[in-house]
């Protein structure tokens, strides 16, 4: 097998290999190179070649999201690796798992205006669980002088000893660092910056290893749920009538079905979940903003709960957050193995377990319910809204609203959803989706800077056909998401294409007003069907409800290749039957 002949890039493929990091995403240079040439030459590796840097990080990132391993993005020095900073960002605000190894030059070469070169030591300081700067291996014995800070000896066999004694640091450093990465990477859920230093020659290789690193294996384990802080607890949730749990972003079969039913046997709780919870109940509350937008300042106090239970990741709502703030709840508790947000600005306590767990010893020790209409009366605004919301949708016309009406529930059962971010996941959140689905979106910072990107990704490693539903500013700014090898045939984008940021139009502001349209909607022509032509997808179009609905018929069959179906919605109408929907079911 061929190895780069450089010992520590040796060590960061042996290890990657050692805790089984299997996916290798890689954009072309020249100081990676080593890198590249042992990833590549090794069949234990699934390696992906992407040129932009910031559309493979988001690749690696879908990848990371389905499979819950870490994925690894390698790049040159210089000005790539901060086109990465987008998907880190998201990684770590959404507990995703990513391994940055970003190749650099000696720290000689660093700060005397040598090409190529930035600081990057700790580039992502403030959003990575980790950061290293990795030392340089010593060349050997004949290399030695003032410039490596090393003496110069008068005997050869002092020299040499005193070099291999130096070198033997160097890569147990390198050894320790690259575990204690990798490791929290893998258990903690998040990405790590690795920064490789690398010497000219690049590109020589060996065929047998000169370096055989170890393994070094640690064990993440949570502390036991506190009985005191159970107590407290249970004794809370007895006397409160009013519980509202709130689920932001979570991955599919987090809770168990047994804890689902506890929690909705209870007349004292409703349960808000959004589409990207992926928690199913009958009694549960899919749609926050459908309940929410609608009231009074009287029915608000009366939603307002005794106690709030968040769980997951971030929210959606703006509606819900913005209420919660308000009508602050007396407890705020929130569960969860990492972070806890104090987005309504009460929180009371923070739960250091999973979810699962913590339900799973709470319930068994609640031995009567309280008494409420919590429930019903809220399920009773829940079944108007949903009646309200089909009476609507059936009398407005071709829109955003009904396009996703149409193509929501054409999604084929136990698909993977992947939304864009602003309007996409937004829409979305107003209809109950198939609950055989797996949703995700980029809600970390909800950028829309990656998200077609992650959605490849995820379709690579997906078993299941992915669909991706974007609008068309999220398409256009990450174009560059279909310029690689590896895009199943299976799979399918639906671009919702509204000429603009449609999403300006629903916010405060002068709308319909050149400087509007030129710097906040950034009105535009541009169509998808010539991407396609180049990316060799088969290319679909919808003006009316009927098109749509046609297109539909066919759309996720089988194909020599993947599909896009680009929806043509009317600009300057989309804002207000959006607007009105609100008014209309109350």
């Amino acid at each position: 097998m061929i190895h780069p002949k450089i010992p520590l890039a040796q060590t960061v493929i042996q290890l990657c290999k050692l805790k089984q990091i299997k996916h290798i995403i890689i954009s072309p240079g020249s100081r990676n190179a080593p890198l590249t040439l042992g990833f590549t030459n090794d069949t234990f590796f699934k390696c992906y070649s992407i040129v932009d840097e910031r559309s493979a990080a988001f690749f690696a990132l879908g990848i990371a999201q389905q499979t819950g391993e870490p994925a690894v993005v390698i790049c040159t020095s210089g000005s790539a690796l901060l086109n990465y900073y987008p998907a880190v960002a998201e990684a770590f605000y959404s507990d995703i798992p990513l391994v940055v190894l970003s190749a650099d030059r000696p720290k000689h070469l660093i700060g005397i205006g040598d090409g190529q070169t930035i600081q990057q030591k700790d580039v992502y300081e403030n959003h990575v669980l980790y950061s290293t700067n990795l030392k340089l291996d010593l060349k050997d014995e004949n290399r030695l002088s003032d410039k490596d800070e090393l003496p110069i000896f008068k005997s050869l066999e002092n020299k040499l000893e005193r070099f291999l004694g130096l070198q033997q640091d160097i890569q147990s450093y390198n050894e320790e660092e690259l575990n204690t990465a990798f490791n929290l990477a893998k258990l903690k859920k998040g990405p790590v910056h690795i920064n490789v230093p690398f010497d000219e020659p690049l590109y020589e290789t060996v065929e047998e290893l000169t370096v055989r690193p170890k393994a070094i294996e640690t064990d993440l384990k949570l502390p036991k749920i506190d009985q005191a802080e159970l107590k407290d607890c249970i004794d809370e949730w007895y006397v409160a009538t009013k519980k509202m749990i709130l689920v932001g972003v979570l991955s599919p079969d987090e809770i168990d079905q047994q804890r689902l039913e506890e929690l909705a046997d209870d007349d004292s709780v409703i349960v808000f979940t959004e589409t990207t919870s992926n928690l199913h109940h009958p009694n549960f509350f899919p749609s926050i903003d459908k309940i929410i937008a609608p009231l009074d300042e009287a029915e608000l106090k009366a939603l307002q709960p005794d106690i709030l239970v968040t769980i997951g990741g971030l929210v959606v709502s703006k509606k819900i957050k913005a209420f919660l703030r308000q009508y602050q709840p007396k407890h705020h508790w929130h569960i969860g193995e990492k972070t806890a947000n104090d987005t309504f600005f009460c929180l009371s306590k923070h739960i250091v377990a999973k979810p699962n767990d913590f339900l799973a010893e709470f319930f068994p020790k609640i031995t009567h319910l309280a008494k409420s209409n919590y429930f019903d009366t809220w399920n009773a605004v829940k079944q108007h809204r949903r009646k309200k919301h089909l009476e609507y949708v059936k009398q407005i016309p071709f829109s955003d609203f009904k396009a996703f009406s149409i193509l929501l529930k054409s999604v084929p059962n136990k698909s993977v959803l992947q939304l864009g971010n602003s309007s996409t996941v937004r829409y979305a959140q107003l209809f109950n989706l198939n609950t055989s689905l797996q949703v995700y979106c980029n809600r970390g910072t909800s950028g829309i800077d990656g998200s077609t990107s992650t959605a490849v990704g995820c379709a690579v490693a997906s078993a299941k056909q992915t669909l991706f539903v974007t609008g068309d500013l999220s398409f256009f700014y990450d174009s560059n998401a279909l310029w690689n090898n590896y895009i199943p045939k299976t799979f399918r984008i639906i671009l919702i294409n509204n000429q603009g940021g449609g999403i300006f139009r629903i916010l405060p502001g002068h709308k319909n007003t050149e400087n509007f349209d030129y710097f906040f909607e950034t009105k535009h022509n541009l169509t998808a069907k010539q991407l396609c032509e180049m990316y060799h997808f088969d290319y679909l179009t919808a003006h009316d409800d009927n098109e749509l609905e046609t297109a539909l018929k066919g759309f996720y069959n089988k194909s020599k290749q993947p599909r896009l179906l680009e929806v043509f919605t009317p600009r300057t109408t989309n804002d207000e039957i959006l607007l009105d929907y609100f008014k209309f079911i109350k």
